[in-house]
């Protein structure tokens, strides 16, 4: 199982609403940077106005940012889209046979290894902010802009 793409688009989406300032961050504007479909831009951006990270109004093109880019880290973002539920990023395998000495132990061995692996993973998540991802970002960008 991977982490959904809804994370990504997620961290995509509050950079982009950050680095809008002559256009209006529409979920039609925003699905052209991301190059998907403004309905999964509309409903990845409802998860994150749920989660308190942006402000969405009914009827008006445009959102903003609910929260200081370092008060919002990548694991607000990872738990607002729903990326993979709770100790669940490993998938066990079904029906293991009980008539096997290792069939009968290997999920209660292995669990709390990927239990450990998630939360590991999840810690990371925890001490990157967006501020960080736009940083990255703009400073990647001027970097471009050099070389050209």
């Amino acid at each position: 199982m991977s982490i959904s793409s809804r994370f990504s688009i997620g961290i995509h989406i509050l950079t982009l609403i950050d680095a809008t300032t002559d256009e209006v961050a529409s979920s039609e504007y925003i699905a052209g940077s991301v190059n998907a479909n403004p309905a999964m831009i509309r409903k990845i951006m409802g998860m994150l106005k749920k989660a308190g990270l942006i402000d969405v109004r009914p009827g008006v093109a445009g959102a903003q940012l609910a929260k200081d880019l370092t008060d919002i880290t990548l694991l607000d973002v990872y738990k607002a889209v729903n990326a993979v539920k709770d100790n669940t990023l490993f998938n066990m395998h079904d029906n293991p046979n009980p008539n096997c000495n290792v069939g009968r132990n290997i999920q209660a061995t292995i669990e709390p290894i990927f239990n450990m692996a998630q939360n590991a993973l999840e810690q990371v998540f925890a001490n990157i902010t967006i501020a960080t991802i736009v940083e990255d970002v703009q400073a990647r960008e001027a970097a471009r802009t050099l070389t050209e």
